[in-house]
């Protein structure tokens, strides 16, 4: 997403990315950013919660207003309702995306490199 923000920032439309990785956005340098702590699949708040839904929407649109220009983030303050685990376990595909494998062994390498060696 922060490649497709780009472009259209660049085309002149101020654009903000609301993810559960502000971290990837800051090294991609997204456009401006809301970082949530919420499950995967639920960018904007729990299903069956449009109060929830409306705050981070509604936090997007005041990052939009407050943002000086791209490459800004903000972290919205919100905690899931109940078991995050067992949203994202709900939310996720009998196969793992390409994206998941790939992160999955990037992490496997990772920590196989901080080992200390014997």
């Amino acid at each position: 997403m922060p490649v497709l923000a780009r472009s259209i920032e660049a085309a002149g439309i101020p654009t903000v990315t609301v993810t559960m990785m502000p971290i990837l956005s800051d090294k991609y340098r997204s456009s401006r950013t809301l970082g949530v702590q919420f499950p995967f699949g639920h960018s904007f708040g729990a299903v069956d919660d449009p109060e929830m839904q409306r705050r981070t929407l509604d936090a997007a649109l005041q990052l939009l207003v407050d943002a000086p220009g791209p490459e800004t983030r903000v972290d919205v303050d919100e905690q899931w309702p109940g078991d995050a685990r067992e949203a994202y376990k709900n939310w996720q595909p009998d196969e793992p995306s390409p994206i998941v494998l790939h992160s999955m062994e990037m992490i496997r390498q990772a920590r196989a490199a901080a080992k200390p060696q014997s």
